[in-house]
């Protein structure tokens, strides 16, 4: 089956299923290694989608990669992985009326960083490896950063998402629920069926301070915007790969950045 899949999917993408690149491939920032059947390359949104009907039409896995920082071994898989930092990386447009950006999933949060900053403006979420993970990837884990207090999380700071579901279709999500667009068969009693530990046992952590922002730390009564937020805040989603997404870029802090404010 393996063959079959590799050799239909070099005529619609550029791929390498090389020893070299499959072990090179097979870790991210995590512990863990698990080297993929192939790694292929998309140039465009269309090749992406392509790509995956084929996996989905063989029965093969698809994990999304971007810059492959992740600590929790997000960025690996034992079937296809599509690396869409390669190609697929630039920040489309900018308007800075608006706020906003479209970007690729594959463009790298400094290099959104230093196209904002032109126009005096930043994109709120700024993790330590920001200089290396995509805007995908932080829009996966809902990174956040030191100025998350200031500006939120990626989830704060998205107005949409260009996405394509598990069973192939492809739509614009925001916070808005598109009545065209049906429930996965399934989901719903699934999730039903297991609230309880949904409720009780996802993601339990040891309580954060409350100027901490975390993807599971609770809000906190009492909890403020501080005064310099000037930020957008767009639908909140995540949902990974997206061929493009459209992120509001919060204005500068109101006073100056101190020597240590990267």
């Amino acid at each position: 089956m393996s063959e079959s899949f590799l050799t239909d999917l070099r005529a619609l993408i550029d791929v390498d299923a090389s020893s070299g690149t499959r072990a090179r491939y097979s870790s991210d920032a995590g512990l863990t290694r698990i080297p993929p059947l192939a790694v292929a390359f998309p140039r465009t949104p269309e090749q992406a989608i392509a790509a995956f009907d084929l996996a989905r039409a063989h029965g093969v896995p698809l994990t999304a990669r971007g810059g492959g920082t992740s600590c929790a071994s997000n960025a690996i898989g034992p079937g296809l992985v599509l690396d869409f930092s390669r190609h697929m990386n630039r920040v489309i447009s900018i308007d800075p009326e608006a706020r906003t950006a479209t970007v690729e999933p594959g463009c790298v949060g400094s290099t959104l960083q230093a196209a904002a900053a032109k126009h005096g403006l930043r994109f709120g979420p700024d993790p330590s490896s920001q200089n290396r993970a995509t805007i995908a990837g932080m829009v996966a884990n809902n990174a956040c950063g030191p100025h998350a207090t200031a500006w939120g999380r990626t989830s704060d700071n998205i107005v949409s998402l260009d996405c394509v579901d598990g069973q192939g279709r492809r739509f614009t999500a925001t916070t808005s629920h598109d009545a065209a667009l049906s429930d996965v068969p399934g989901l719903a009693s699934l999730i039903d069926s297991n609230l309880a530990p949904i409720r009780t046992e996802l993601g339990r952590f040891s309580a954060r301070s409350p100027a901490t922002p975390s993807n599971t730390s609770p809000p906190r009564a009492g909890a403020t915007s501080p005064p310099c937020s000037q930020a957008p805040r767009g639908p909140s989603s995540s949902s990974c790969p997206s061929p493009c997404a459209s992120c509001p870029c919060p204005t500068r802090p109101c006073s100056p950045p101190s020597a240590t404010d990267p």
